[in-house]
């Protein structure tokens, strides 16, 4: 059985508190995007794992995806698997592809031991691996609050729109550094109202607060941001704490970023 772990980007976010134990609150809105890795298991006699495509830093035991096999082997016999997984979504990006795949693992697992696991219990499942797992669960656009993991479905629907994704190479954000150069504060405006307006003005009133700390420190993310806009993007925002930024296009681009990870498509 073979599924492909697409990408996400946030729409605007807010760090509004930090909480007693050490977490940050947040709002923010997940939207799904296609770009896509490919994971696949198969029946084998022992389970193994095999990773090609983007190279990742981690060990491969560390894969989130062996983690999400062995969330679910402490209540379900899983048969012995031979897992497969082609990163094409860059790590360190802010576009949750590590999250996306170990979310789509346990969707996939569900379906290849024919567990019936119910979506609630995968989310819950998924909440223990990483914190932007669950939002790929159901895979669809939410408002997210608390830690982010809270969700609610917003109609929301960026069709049309020409989709740029850059990431600079070799620039890798650490979330946890992302999270000390930022100031909590509450938003005068909440993003549900924000959201709603028409994306012609989200560029002067959606934010992402990661953003002035992120783009001091690495000042190559903010250019590409700069020249997302300079280049006609209707609205450009870093996604999550970086490193990679996203420019929405009325109409088809052609853009050129050199020394950078560019990916352009159509959101669903």
């Amino acid at each position: 059985m073979i599924c492909f772990p697409n990408a996400k980007i946030n729409l605007g976010l807010r760090v509004t508190g930090r909480r007693p134990d050490g977490y940050h609150d947040i709002e923010t809105v997940f939207y799904p995007v296609p770009l896509r890795d490919a994971l696949e298991v198969v029946s084998a006699t022992e389970t193994s794992f095999t990773q090609s495509g983007i190279r990742l830093d981690a060990a491969p035991d560390d894969n989130l995806v062996l983690k999400a096999l062995r969330a679910l082997e402490k209540k379900y016999t899983i048969p012995p698997t031979a897992i497969y997984l082609k990163k094409a979504i860059p790590f360190g990006a802010g576009l949750g592809g590590g999250s996306a795949d170990a979310a789509f693992m346990l969707k996939l697992l569900n379906a290849f031991a024919q567990l019936n696991i119910s979506d609630r219990e995968l989310e819950e499942t998924a909440a223990t691996i990483g914190a932007d797992c669950p939002f790929f669960i159901r895979n669809r656009p939410v408002l997210a609050t608390g830690t982010g993991n809270v969700f609610e479905p917003l109609s929301l629907s960026l069709r049309g729109y020409t989709l740029y994704i850059v990431k600079p190479n070799n620039v890798y954000v650490s979330t946890r550094d992302a999270y000390s150069l930022v100031k909590p504060s509450k938003p005068a405006c909440p993003l549900r109202e924000i959201i709603s307006r028409p994306v012609s003005e989200w560029a002067t009133c959606l934010m992402n607060d990661f953003e002035p700390g992120i783009f001091t420190r690495y000042p190559v993310i903010g250019d590409i941001k700069e020249q997302l806009y300079a280049q006609g993007a209707v609205y450009a925002s870093m996604s999550g704490s970086g490193a990679s930024v996203f420019g929405l296009f009325e109409g088809d681009r052609t853009l050129h970023f050199p020394d950078c990870f560019v990916w352009k498509g159509l959101p669903d």
